[in-house]
């Protein structure tokens, strides 16, 4: 080495070395006790791994923190409110107001935030293509919790029908509400100084 390395540097560097072997270890035997407690749920896990954005080891945090019962909530409302992925009300006057999400798990919704950033990444999906309609609306910490949300809700109907996720596309928010679409574009276009007309196109045998 270059430099100035004296004894008592290579004695601290001694001790940072058997920290980090010992940090090893103990990881190398927590991973090896995962998998034998996860064995008896590895078929929710091989469901859960569907879900874009969704890895092993989140999939993991998930089975773990719900035990992967579904039969506890009576609805999927009923885990998300559990988990605190819920935004919260506040009643004045018989008016609802919107406030933070109610406290939950924690280490469930630190999982759920880990699959909601990664599944922004997966192209041509409902998840992503909900994120890039949502956050110019909303901002990306809420968009995050409504990603975390609509996982959370897949989760329930998954574990409780025993099927795989089922992925709707990237259109799927248009196709199911075009109006919104062309209320959307007549809008912007107002705004650039044009009028939109709208005329279906005649559909093909």
């Amino acid at each position: 080495m270059t430099g100035r390395f004296t004894g008592h540097h290579a004695f601290m560097l001694k001790l940072h070395l058997q920290v980090i072997d010992q940090l090893t270890a103990a990881i190398e035997e927590l991973s090896s006790q995962i998998e034998v407690v996860i064995e008896p749920f590895r078929g929710q896990l091989r469901l859960l791994i569907t879900i874009p954005g969704v890895s092993e080891q989140i999939a993991v945090v998930i089975i773990a923190e719900t035990g992967a019962d579904m039969s506890k909530f009576p609805t999927a409302g009923h885990l998300a409110s559990w988990a605190g992925i819920c935004p919260g009300h506040h009643q004045s006057a018989q008016v609802n107001q919107k406030a933070r999400t109610r406290p939950g798990n924690s280490y469930l919704k630190g999982a759920l935030g880990q699959a909601a950033m990664s599944s922004m990444q997966v192209h041509d999906t409902f998840l992503q293509d909900r994120h890039h309609r949502l956050k110019p609306r909303i901002g990306g910490l809420k968009t995050i919790v409504a990603l975390e949300h609509s996982i959370l809700r897949s989760i329930w109907h998954m574990l409780v029908s025993n099927q795989p996720y089922r992925e709707l596309g990237a259109g799927y928010h248009q196709r199911r509400h075009p109006q919104n679409v062309l209320r959307r574009i007549t809008r912007q276009a107002q705004e650039l100084g044009y009028a939109a007309h709208f005329e279906p196109l005649p559909k093909t045998a």
